[in-house]
């Protein structure tokens, strides 16, 4: 025993709690969550802004941009958030999750900044670039920082807030794009970003990476704030420990390959992620109201945007529930068919128009099958691929 009397432990790595009244919170997780997921609302403003501006730019005076220029406009989004993604979890690791996620604000605010002023094509190129960037690393952030404040009953939950909230963003853009020009809305979609970065300033680091770090106690105070004050935090981080333990051991990258469990999972994970990204779900988002402006709706183009991102909000709300019902096989290959068959019918729409048939008789054919593919999509291969690496603990 130390001669000078008992070492003090920190409150906050014991907790003097009586038996039974151990506790934790929900509201603060959700809130955090809330919060870290304003990235996720960013990130569907930059997708989707190409859909509503794409047909302002015709009406255009101040920059001149023709069909193929468009293109590389919604382009350069993909090009943006492929080097955005590489690099994101590494900063994430370096420099915290909180940290990391307040950085992803600057990028989308630079982005905003250049469409907002921007006065030749160029700048719109960069400014998609910088919002592809921003994109990319919020979609391995964000994910990465809610899990990671999340207790295990609340995980899926909370999980199913980026995706949430990413239709949120999109639902934004459609809806403020119908009453607005190009400028005002890039200005609108910049308060996101903001609000990032000012309410993740108020929040703390993930507990699991303070634990990496060696902060125990600042572990327990985020913990604390996180899980409510009569969290057993004293548990809680003998389990992050025990599962960072876990996963430090003898792991090598070559096991990936080696080990033909490992090499399963990635291969059906990789898949899966490239057959959600080759569904064309990106080039509706894109080009929603061009599509229905080409096909000569009879409805305005703006509310047959309007009505897809209610109707995609509300899959996402309602999907999880769904998924847990049906099954992740049987909804990935109506997600498959589904969406095929919504391809073809507007492909098979596009070439009657084309070929001089009138198609009045058939005018609601474009937006009952853009409607029925993000249905589709939202119970398939929107959600699972992401979640697919749960197959596999």
């Amino acid at each position: 025993m130390n001669k000078d009397g008992p070492v003090p432990t920190s409150p906050m790595l014991y907790d003097p709690i009586p038996e039974g009244s151990v506790q934790t919170t929900k509201s603060m997780q959700f809130i955090a969550a809330a919060a870290v997921s304003l990235a996720a609302v960013s990130a569907g403003t930059a997708l989707a802004w190409t859909s509503p501006v794409n047909e302002q730019l015709n009406l255009n005076t101040t920059i001149s941009v023709d069909d193929d220029q468009k293109s590389w406009i919604g382009s350069y989004l993909a090009v943006g958030a492929f080097v955005g993604a590489l690099p994101a979890g590494v900063l994430a690791e370096r420099v915290g999750r909180r940290i990391a996620t307040m950085t992803i604000g600057v990028p989308y605010l630079i982005s905003w900044a250049l469409l907002v002023f921007a006065s030749n094509v160029g700048m719109l190129y960069a400014g998609r670039i910088f919002a592809g960037i921003a994109t990319g690393a919020s979609c391995v952030v964000a994910p990465m920082y809610i899990s990671e404040i999340a207790e295990t009953s609340l995980r899926g939950a909370l999980g199913a807030f980026f995706q949430l909230f990413l239709t949120v963003g999109i639902l934004f853009i459609y809806l403020v794009g119908a009453i607005t020009d190009w400028v005002t809305l890039s200005a609108c979609s910049a308060i996101f970003p903001l609000l990032l970065i000012i309410c993740v300033f108020f929040i703390p680091d993930s507990p699991i990476y303070l634990v990496k770090q060696g902060s125990r106690q600042e572990a327990g105070q985020a913990l604390k704030t996180f899980w409510g004050r009569q969290c057993d935090t004293q548990t809680a981080l003998a389990n992050i420990q025990a599962e960072l333990d876990a996963v430090s051991g003898d792991a090598k990258l070559s096991d990936l390959f080696t080990v033909r469990s490992n090499f399963m999972a990635l291969t059906i994970s990789l898949a899966l992620m490239l057959f959600q990204q080759f569904s064309g779900i990106n080039a509706v988002i894109f080009y929603a109201q061009s599509i229905f402006n080409a096909a000569g709706s009879t409805l305005e183009p703006s509310i047959c945007t309007i009505i897809v991102g209610v109707v995609q909000v509300v899959m996402t709300v309602t999907s999880a529930a769904l998924i847990e019902k049906a099954g992740r096989r049987i909804l990935l290959l109506q997600s498959c068919v589904v969406m095929g068959l919504c391809l073809v019918m507007l492909g098979v729409y596009f070439h009657l128009k084309e070929g001089g048939t009138d198609v009045t008789n058939i005018s609601i054919l474009p937006l009952g099958s853009v409607v029925l593919f993000i249905i589709s999509f939202s119970l398939g291969l929107g959600p699972i691929p992401v979640s697919c690496l749960d197959w596999f603990e």
